[in-house]
Parts: structure tokens; sequence; C-alpha cells
């Protein structure tokens, strides 16, 4: 079960487009994995929709009956079974001998992939070109692995692909969703199970504690 989701504005302005082409991919992708989200999607669209068509129909003399059918009109639901949904193609990677699944808003980028490079650890990163300047960074924790304790600079959006983390607040698992920003500081970590997260950054990582603060200078080599 989905815990965490982008907000209300993320949804409205990703229908709308008006996001960086790394946060389309992002709230994408977890809009691809969430039934909740794809809901709400669908009633913004709705939304949006019925608020062109008004503006475009002419101002004509209507009375409160006709404006209250054309209200039960829209607010119709629609036919079970009338639209089904098409199914989508399924796309893979694969690191180390495993195969993860792609959403499709990542998997048809799949071309963008960049190689995979270990980092410290167990942990992977692959980077993903998405437009301009704007890079999306996936990373594979193994089990047991953990991310040096930070906080971030700017913003950091981050989706659970595939797997389990945590962090001092919560734990996170498919599809779910997060924002951070410099109120943040964190240590995310696996433990039993591995995880495959995509995340988008603005800024660079900082690192806060002990030796692992060392790695500030290069911090936008791994991370960004």
């Amino acid at each position: 079960m989905i815990k965490f989701h982008p907000t209300e504005q993320h949804l409205v302005n990703y229908v709308t487009g008006d996001l960086t082409p790394a946060m389309l991919m992002m709230v994408g992708a977890h809009v691809d994995m969430c039934p909740v989200c794809q809901e709400h999607v669908r009633d913004i669209e709705t939304e949006l929709a019925n608020k062109v068509l008004f503006a475009s129909i002419p101002q004509i003399e209507t009375s409160s009956a006709d404006l209250d059918m054309l209200e039960q009109i829209m607010a119709q639901p629609p036919q079970a079974g009338s639209t089904p949904r098409p199914s989508l193609p399924s796309y893979e990677i694969s690191l180390e001998g495993q195969r993860f699944k792609l959403p499709p808003t990542l998997g048809r980028t799949q071309q963008h992939i960049g190689d995979w490079q270990k980092m410290f650890g167990q942990l992977w990163r692959a980077p993903i070109q998405v437009g301009g300047d704007d890079v999306l960074t996936l990373l594979y924790m193994d089990k047991h692995t953990k991310v040096p304790e930070h906080t971030h600079k700017g913003r950091e959006a981050t989706l659970v692909l595939n797997g389990v983390f945590n962090d001092e607040t919560s734990d996170y698992r498919d599809g779910d969703f997060m924002l951070l920003d410099d109120s943040v500081k964190h240590t995310p970590q696996t433990r039993d199970h591995d995880c495959l997260i995509i995340s988008a950054l603005d800024a660079p990582l900082q690192f806060t504690s002990g030796l692992s603060r060392l790695l500030n200078p290069f911090s936008s080599l791994f991370f960004k």
C-alpha cells in the first residue's frame, strides 16, 4: 500500500505540464504505480476539460433547472467497462544478475539510461538524461546498505521503484514518493530487502556526520 504521494499541486502541474522534465518523469512514474493518484489525475483532467468547455460556450440565458440538469449530467460517473484502461507495455532493467520492472514513464526513456557505476559499499547509480540539464539518478541499495547521514542544499524528490528502505522517520516501499528539503536530515538504509529508487535533485546533498563530511566536495559527482 502506497503511503506517500505527490502533493495535489504537483498532480495539477503534472496534468498541465508545468513541471521540469525531471519532475514530470518523477510524478508520472509515481502515477503509473499508484491507482489512487491515477484516479486523482483523471478527476483533475475532467475538471480542467470542463472549465475549457464552459469557457468556450457562448453566454446564453439559462434557467436554474437547466443548470442543475447540466451539473447532474457532468457529475455522472463513467459506465463500468465503457473505457477500459489499455494494457501498458512492460519495461525492465538489469543489474548484478537481477531484473527490475520500470514504470512505463521511465521505461520509455530506457535508451537514455547511462551505465551503472559502483559508488561505495553496495551502492550503485545510473544517470538518466531527461532533457536539457535535467538528470535523474537510479540508485540501487543492496541489503544492509546505508547512505551516510545528510541534508539537502535544495530539494530532493525520491520514488521507490522496487524494494524497501527506511530512515529515522518511516519505511518506504514500492510507489512511495517523497519530496525533501534542507529542513530534513536523515540516513536512508536497507535492512533485509534491497531497494531500487529514482531521485531528482536540484542541488547536491550535504553530508552531516563524521568522516562522511569529507565527501561533500564530491557529492555532486555521486548524487546529482
